[in-house]
């Protein structure tokens, strides 16, 4: 075996313990150790591009991180259920389909595109699953028209929105407002 060689340090390198992980809980305003509803598992979304442009820098910065939480989960033992979204019906781009005369899905498509292969650039590991807006969009309708149903939402003439008055003792929990 060699000493001082690449060979020999392997050979006697041993895995270190797991770490223990601690999460800010911005209700309590404290850490907290780490817990996840299935031992060993873990459910990791995050909220993904709205894809009307190319790929920019703050994309990179945003899913390196992630990618960097990804991977330490993983090489701690957990088993990562990873889901990124893909915003792919909204204003802007329905704006920029309409600017190139385009069908705001083929806007969507090609910055989709971009955005994986600026992610596989930088080597970045993709998510189990990448949902769409536009999958579920009954869904949001539904939701939605429960929400007004129950008046915890109610319609004004730029859209729907949340009524803070149907749930007080809520309204500024995790912001600390009141």
């Amino acid at each position: 075996m060699e000493v001082f060689g690449l060979t020999g340090f392997i050979s006697l390198w041993r895995k270190p313990p797991p770490m223990p992980l601690h999460v800010y809980d911005t209700r309590t305003r404290e850490k907290r150790p780490f817990k996840t509803a299935r031992t060993g598992e873990v459910d990791m979304y995050v909220c993904g591009i709205t894809p009307y442009s190319p790929s920019h820098l703050g994309h990179a910065r945003c899913y390196i991180a992630f990618d960097l939480i990804h991977r330490w989960l993983e090489a701690s033992g957990w088993t990562v259920n990873y889901v990124q979204n893909f915003t792919d019906i909204d204003d802007k781009i329905i704006n920029q389909a309409n600017e190139e005369g385009v069908d705001f899905l083929e806007v969507a498509e090609r910055n989709i595109v971009d955005y994986y292969a600026a992610m596989d650039a930088l080597n970045v590991l993709r998510a189990d699953h990448y949902p769409r807006v536009t999958e579920v969009v009954p869904d949001i309708i539904e939701m939605v028209s429960t929400l007004i149903e129950k008046e915890h939402a109610y319609v004004a003439e730029d859209g729907v929105w949340f009524s803070i008055a149907s749930a007080p003792e809520k309204y500024g929990l995790l912001t600390g407002q009141s």
